[in-house]
């Protein structure tokens, strides 16, 4: 039995990209993509999909990238699809990348956005295989006095907020928790003795996407 792990990041490893060429112009770019989007999602996740048209000096036509989750699915994809007719029976040219591209490269070690974990977790585990649930959200005070440094537009501020969350996967009969700080910085221009407008939306901001996070 084989195991693929997939990690909860921007893939940027060149096993996991696939270049599609030999696209012809018959087709629009947007035909183009919502047909290659349905081709290779069939084959696993896809975190991104790029049609762009060929270079001036090139035939007319367009070439794809696209990024899989999992180097397995991206494997699988390029044995499959290679030299067969995918689009108005066009046989396509499928490879997957040699090396790293800098079009990826700059999202190494970034975690996913909010949206996309929640993409992939329902992919994965399926719609109801995965419950998460806020245990506590709070402010931390800030113990350390003096840490507001002035600014150019006012004083800049900080805010920090902890979260314990806890994860759970029915089918599995597993539960685990985690914890986390998350901190954001603001400049506050206002003079008022009450909490100013930029502290009051950055507490909303946190605050809406804890309950975003509850499922």
């Amino acid at each position: 039995m084989e195991v693929d792990i997939l990690e909860f990041g921007v893939p940027v490893d060149s096993n996991k990209t696939v270049f599609v060429w030999d696209i012809p112009p018959v087709l629009t770019h947007d035909q183009v993509y919502e047909q290659l989007f349905h081709v290779f999602s069939s084959f696993g996740p896809i975190y991104l999909l790029k049609v762009s048209p060929n270079a001036p000096l090139h035939p007319p036509g367009f070439y794809a990238i696209i990024k899989f989750y999992s180097a397995a699915h991206a494997a699988t994809a390029q044995k499959v699809t290679d030299g067969c007719p995918l689009l108005q029976n066009s046989a396509l040219k499928v490879k997957l990348s040699s090396k790293q591209t800098p079009h990826f490269s700059s999202g190494r070690n970034t975690p996913l956005s909010h949206a996309r974990c929640l993409e992939l977790a329902n992919h994965c585990l399926g719609f109801n295989g995965w419950t998460c649930d806020i245990i506590t959200l709070k402010e931390l005070t800030n113990e350390e006095e003096g840490e507001d440094e002035e600014d150019e537009g006012g004083v800049r501020q900080r805010i920090r907020f902890g979260c314990m969350m806890k994860l759970s996967f029915p089918q599995h009969g597993v539960t685990t928790r985690g914890a986390a700080v998350v901190e954001e910085s603001f400049t506050c221009t206002g003079e008022e003795e009450t909490a100013p407008p930029e502290q009051v939306e950055v507490r909303c901001v946190f605050l809406l996407a804890g309950c975003n996070s509850t499922f």
